[in-house]
């Protein structure tokens, strides 16, 4: 058995021996891939909705590489940010400043907001 992981958290894995992949879905995903051939809940974690591909031609590639973006993805969501890698920190920090133009952070709202409740200027 192999393992894929971000921050100690495992995302994905893969049988050597007999080639099946486990990956996290979302609920309403998971719904939809137990009901294809060749796929079903993975032993142990499906009640966590994890899947497991009998085979790994059971999706098209391209399928099967957007699902373990998916899975990757909310995975690291629920790792501490002390334990996520530098790369991680540096994706999410790229996406939050591609917010809608014109619109502060919410880091800055905040700050206004404490200052407006603390009554001290701005």
């Amino acid at each position: 058995m192999s393992f894929a992981s971000s921050g100690g958290k495992i995302f994905t894995m893969l049988g050597l021996d007999n080639p099946r992949l486990c990956l996290k879905c979302s609920a309403e995903m998971f719904a939809e891939m137990i009901e294809r051939e060749h796929v079903r809940p993975a032993p142990y974690v499906g009640r966590y909705k994890w899947i497991m591909l009998d085979r790994l031609d059971a999706l098209p590639w391209n399928e099967l590489q957007a699902l373990i973006r998916q899975s990757y993805e909310m995975v690291s969501a629920k790792v501490p940010n002390a334990k996520r890698s530098e790369k991680t920190k540096r994706s999410e920090k790229a996406n939050r400043s591609k917010s809608a133009p014109g619109r502060k952070s919410s880091r800055a709202s905040s700050r206004k907001l404490r200052l407006r409740r603390s009554g001290k200027p701005h």
